[in-house]
């Protein structure tokens, strides 16, 4: 019976399908121990990809682990459909963008006549919900229990979030006030993490912008409206507030555009695009004139804490959409702005193009404003010139310069010096002063703040999204009795790798207020303000818990599921004055389910999502509800790329599963890294985990096709390998118990076939004992692998024993096969099959005999003391020279003190004293039918210096305890 893999795994899922197999209800059985596992329900704003099919893969392959290991496993999914996301995808693709259009039909394959279908939100959602994630998850064969599935734009899930957030908000977890937030402006609202196409990690920065004066002299013909004052402000946005005492020039965008506004009364000379900032920041902004950046080159502007002059020069770098669009140059400090001024010293055409005279620029010279202390480098008075011709940097475009920034950038915030012109400040390092100096200076009117993203942010629908300060709704993740619950929960859970632990505490220290609704979007609109909708990081925080009871509210009229229903259900009958039946009796199943016992989840989402999860669960539930445990997961490449849907650079999970089979994918995903490594989805390695399968399949056809054989036939090989099979057992179910997926299937198939290859090699096949052996280790195996490849292992232990694999009790160590012993033996027979083979190689010989020559009497004796004493190699000689036969071989006792040490450095105490135990000499005896066969050659096993040793080539005496001498003739 050939593997067909379509074949194969379409009857499961109809079987499954069918039956119900993973539809999971509360039991009363004793010994059935309730598992909760859960997953990031997902996004459908676009199809599923082979990333997603890992994401999901990895707690199917816990989940059925569990139900092996005896316990009632809930495995449930839903749809994330809240936001914008969605509703922005619907708007590209009704104006028929060719980058949403190439996406849908060339990336995901939706077809022409479909279109039409996915021309309203929740029609998009669906589309995709069905079509690509519903059925890629049935096809992998996910245990997933469907019949809880919800969307979270459902009436009845609304209800669920109102009695969340109404409950937050009695609990003194919400609060309104003006905060920073990321907004789009194509939408014209706040948006989060999830909306984002670019600039997902981008953090907020405080620039302080330090308010140059410009006396401008009357009206320009550039302008094209209105009159600008005379006095204009020219603020110029910074990191380093502290350098303004260095700066020689400054920068702008000649060809950009720029206006003169009414800034809170003053007026300020700025980007087109900062006016807008400043608007979306709460200033009042009037825009007074507009005009080209050229406006202001070869003008002076005035600094405000030094009172000197400094000329204004046209720069290409300056990017006007970053903060003011004027930068302040502090050439003696920054190797981006040292370079700067050599290139415009030096391209004097440029600089009289606008009217400025190239000697009033080459006569600018850095001004150096602190000192560095550095034992290892001399940086000089002027550090960012050493800097760069340190690193041999010669232009503007060199990608070291980048690198030399940052590095002269940390120098001195943590050993920079201030100079005398500081006054109070002087002599103080940067990181001690910058904050003070920097309040001092805004208190004084010379500085003001602006807020900016660390690198560019794009929102999903394409729009620009910028800093903006609104009056909003945020939960208070910042205070302080909060964060010590949240990190109670951290310090209670299993976090997976334990490495993780620390990123949970880290996000819980800083973060602040959580701006939580939307102007418009999908999802729940806030309970007491109806204008508004829950945002999505905000709205999938506890939604595991209505996994436990999504089925049966179907039961319950919408508008029965009020505060009070939900206070009851969650709370208990006290907790209301009149608790509803439903409500408690729904009670009965999420305390049965609850609390989860693992979450999987990407890494990217310990910054918001987990930890928000982690906070709610805080806040809403007793401590016997808290989460029990997270594993993260890491990031999918595509043939050493990064995924991306946008760019067409995916594989559908479908198109693999056609090609390869859902085991070989499944496979694959699981055994290429662990869950929480990112791995990489490579075509030919495929195609070959698909052979492996094949060969498997094969074998374990042969067998079941064959006799059963006989347990009472069974020799030591056959006890070796069983022992072998006992190892892999326990390797398997601890790693499994760490979520260690790919340890745990190396070791049940990879690491598994390298016995099995020896064991083929070594045995006779035939007998009954071997046939015996290889169908319970197949049997056992079958069992390992069930989890990893369902479809291939479920049927293969049907036809060898007529229960499907997963229906079968997970394996256990059996410890009558269990044998350090026999190991150790057969590994001695195993290593001296590879010297023989070393000695022919090298030799280039084709042996008629090979003579074995085991270690005398004496040198096990040594070995024996070393096993008693340890790997100290003073305490061994002492006590082997208590031995007066042992003392007189001198020199040739003392080097075989050192090799045994050597060889037992490191290795348990069980192997030490199974090596201890051995026959050396009969184990080889014993393999000598094996090695006949193997070499074709006559085999002679001799101790050293017993009677009838035949040593024409005198190298018996080079045998030491477990490496025997070996003659070839």
């Amino acid at each position: 019976m050939d593997y067909n893999p379509q074949e194969l795994e379409q009857r499961w899922r109809e079987r499954w399908a069918e039956t119900g197999r993973y539809e999971a209800d509360p039991s009363d059985v004793a010994d059935e121990d309730p598992t909760f596992v859960t997953v990031p329900y997902p996004y459908p704003s676009g199809g599923m990809h082979i990333g997603h099919a890992r994401t999901y893969t990895v707690p199917d392959v816990y989940a059925r682990y569990r139900r092996q290991q005896g316990d009632n496993v809930l495995f449930p999914i839903a749809w994330h459909v809240t936001g914008t996301p969605i509703i922005g995808a619907v708007e590209r693709l009704k104006k028929r963008e060719p980058k949403q259009m190439s996406v849908l039909q060339d990336t995901y394959n939706v077809p022409e006549d479909s279109l039409s279908d996915l021309e309203t939100p929740m029609g998009f959602a669906n589309y995709f919900i069905e079509e690509h994630y519903k059925q890629g998850m049935q096809s992998l064969g996910l245990s997933v229990d469907w019949r809880r599935e919800f969307n979270t734009n459902d009436d009845r899930y609304s209800q669920f979030i109102t009695w969340q957030y109404e409950t937050l908000r009695d609990h003194g977890r919400l609060e309104k006030g003006l905060h920073p937030v990321k907004f789009c402006t194509d939408e014209e609202q706040p948006v989060t993490t999830h909306d984002l196409l670019e600039g997902e990690e981008a953090e907020f920065q405080e620039y302080t912008l330090v308010r140059f004066g410009w006396d401008h002299e009357g009206e320009s013909d550039t302008h094209s409206r209105g009159s600008s004052p005379r006095e204009v402000i020219v603020p110029m946005a910074t990191l380093r507030p502290e350098t303004v005492y260095g700066v020689t020039n400054a920068y702008i965008d000649p060809e950009a555009s720029y206006v003169v506004a009414d800034v809170d009364g003053e007026h300020w000379f700025v980007s087109t695009e900062a006016a807008e900032k400043l608007r979306l920041q709460a200033h009042e902004v009037e825009v007074l004139s507009e005009y080209e950046g050229s406006e202001l080159v070869g003008q002076r502007v005035t600094n405000p804490i030094t009172g000197d002059d400094v000329l204004v020069l046209p720069a290409d770098f300056v990017d006007a959409d970053n903060a003011t669009g004027v930068v302040m140059s502090v050439p003696a400090h920054s190797p981006d702005d040292y370079v700067a001024l050599q290139e415009a010293k030096a391209d004097t055409d440029y600089l009289e193009s606008f009217g400025i005279d190239p000697a009033e620029v080459a006569d600018i010279q850095p001004i150096p404003i602190l000192d560095i202390e550095d034992d290892d480098e001399d940086w000089g008075e002027i550090p960012a010139k050493h800097a760069v011709e340190s690193r041999g940097i010669e232009s503007s475009d060199d990608p070291a310069l980048e690198k030399a920034t940052k590095d002269l950038y940390n120098k001195e915030f943590h050993a920079g010096h201030l100079k005398e012109m500081y006054g109070e400040y002087a002599g103080r390092v940067v990181n001690e002063v910058r904050d003070e100096f920097k309040h001092d200076y805004a208190d004084s009117g010379a500085f003001d703040v602006m807020q900016e993203f660390s690198e560019e942010v794009v929102c999903r629908c394409g729009g620009d999204v910028v800093v903006a300060e609104q009056d909003t709704w945020f939960l208070t993740y910042n205070d302080e009795d909060w964060k010590r619950m949240a990190h109670e929960v951290v310090e209670g859970m299993d976090a997976i790798p334990d490495n993780t632990r620390g990123e949970y505490d880290h996000t819980i220290d800083w973060l602040n207020e959580w701006p939580c609704i939307r102007n418009y979007g999908l999802g729940t609109r806030l309970p007491w303000d109806k204008d508004f909708v829950i945002e999505p990081l905000s709205d999938s925080t506890v939604y595991m818990a209505y996994y436990t009871i999504a089925h049966r509210l179907q039961d319950v009229p919408v508008e029965d599921l009020d505060r009070d229903f939900f206070d009851a259900l969650f709370y208990g009958e006290e907790a209301v004055e009149d608790a509803d039946e439903r409500a408690l009796a729904l009670r009965e199943e999420w305390q049965y389910w609850y609390p989860v016992d693992y979450r999987f989840s990407g890494n990217d989402l310990i910054s918001n999502h987990l930890t928000f999860y982690l906070f709610h669960h805080a806040d809403l539930f007793d401590e016997e509800m808290w989460p029990e445990g997270v594993v993260i997961m890491g990031m999918g490449l595509l043939e050493g790329e990064k995924m991306s849907s946008s760019k067409g650079h995916v594989v559908l999970p479908g198109e693999a599963i056609e090609k390869y089979g859902a085991d070989t994918v499944r496979f694959f995903l699981l055994n290429s890294a662990e869950p929480w490594q990112d791995y990489d989805w490579r075509a030919d390695q495929v195609g070959s985990v698909r052979n492996q399968l094949d060969r498997f399949w094969s074998r374990a056809q042969d067998l079941i096709e064959g006799d059963e054989g006989d347990e009472d036939d069974v020799t030591h090989i056959d006890r070796w390998l069983l022992s072998k099979l006992q190892d892999t057992v326990a390797t398997v179910t601890e790693a499994m118990e760490n979520s260690e997926t790919r340890t745990a299937s190396q070791a049940a198939f990879y690491g598994f076939e390298e016995s099995l290859r020896w064991y083929r090699r070594r045995a006779d096949l035939d007998r009954p004992g071997a046939q015996w052996t290889l169908r319970h280790v197949l049997e056992t195996r079958l069992r390992l692998l069930a989890p990893f490849v369902p479809f291939l292992a479920n049927e293969l232990h049907e036809q060898l024993t007529g229960t499907p694999a997963e229906d079968a009790p997970w394996p256990e160590v059996d410890h009558e096969y269990e044998s350090t012993v026999v190991e150790v033996e057969e590994r001695q027979v195993e290593r001296l099959t590879e010297d023989i083979h070393d000695i022919i190689d090298v030799t280039d010989t084709d042996p008629e005999t090979v003579r074995v020559y085991v270690a005398a009497d004496w040198k096990n004796l040594v070995f024996d003391t070393v096993a008693d004493v340890g790997t100290d190699i003073g305490q061994v000689m002492g006590q082997v020279m208590q031995h007066e036969s042992l003392r007189e071989r001198g020199n040739e006792v003392n080097d075989l003190v050192q090799d045994l040490v050597d060889v037992v450095r490191g290795l348990d105490d069980e192997t030490v004293e199974a090596m201890r135990e051995m026959e050396e000499a009969e184990v080889y005896e014993n393999a000598t039918g094996f090695l006949t066969r193997e070499f074709d050659a006559d085999i002679e096993v001799y101790v050293e210096g017993s009677e009838d040793v035949h040593d024409p080539a005198d190298r018996a005496s080079k045998a030491t305890p477990f490496r025997p001498a070996i003659h070839l003739e």
